[in-house]
């Protein structure tokens, strides 16, 4: 995972000066949650259409854990590039999942998002220098791991490519020496699902997340 990253960032970074080139790994986890979105689709084996408001629980202590790990290439002091991996975690509750027609309903290995970033930061400006703020934001796609069980006894159980995601993200880097840093930041993603089921079935959903993330970083 470390190489796949930093292999990223390189690609992204290709036309920074090595002068003034800075590389970070960062992992990350946190309290992460999701707020209610409607699923849809076509009920496995029978074809009959589903439609409900489901509210997501994170649950991001309980395994596997919520976590995440970007790889960043500064170009300057204020403008970096990056590539970011989040492992978060959705389930349904047990009765709205079984109101339309299944016993599990989750993509909690995880819901995998992928992003292509670009940040802006403010480099020692708290702290007599070791306090920096910074935001950013990327696009990229949602993995996700399906975990979907109908009443009937039809399952999917694994990793589908469903769809566009996006990620913003604002926070604060606290430097502890010259190569490592601890940082504290409000993460925001969205993506849209759209799943294939067996017999004929499908469902889509649109999943939003909000995560409060405490991490640490290695400068290169």
């Amino acid at each position: 995972m470390k190489k796949a990253i930093l292999a990223g960032v390189l690609m992204l970074g290709g036309t920074a000066s090595p002068a003034l080139a800075e590389m970070e790994l960062s992992i990350y986890t946190g309290w992460q949650t999701a707020p209610h979105s409607r699923v849809r689709g076509d009920y496995p084996g029978t074809g009959a259409d589903f439609d409900a408001l489901i509210g997501w629980e994170g649950r991001s202590f309980e395994m596997p854990p919520y976590y995440g790990v970007r790889g960043t290439w500064w170009q300057s002091e204020t403008l970096g590039f990056g590539l970011e991996f989040t492992h978060a975690k959705v389930y349904a509750p047990d009765d709205e999942k079984e109101e339309i027609g299944f016993s599990d309903l989750e993509f909690t290995d995880g819901l995998n998002i992928v992003t292509v970033n670009a940040y802006q930061r403010w480099p020692g400006l708290w702290a007599e220098g070791s306090i920096t703020p910074y935001i950013g934001g990327g696009i990229g796609v949602a993995i996700p791991h399906v975990d979907i069980d109908t009443t009937t006894g039809i399952e999917e159980y694994g990793f589908q490519l469903t769809g566009p995601a996006a990620r913003l993200t604002a926070g604060v880097t606290y430097d502890l020496n010259d190569r490592f840093a601890v940082f504290g930041e409000y993460q925001f993603t969205y993506s849209q699902n759209s799943v294939d089921l067996p017999e004929g079935g499908d469902l889509e959903t649109d999943i939003k997340t909000n995560a409060l993330n405490i991490g640490l970083t290695l400068k290169f």
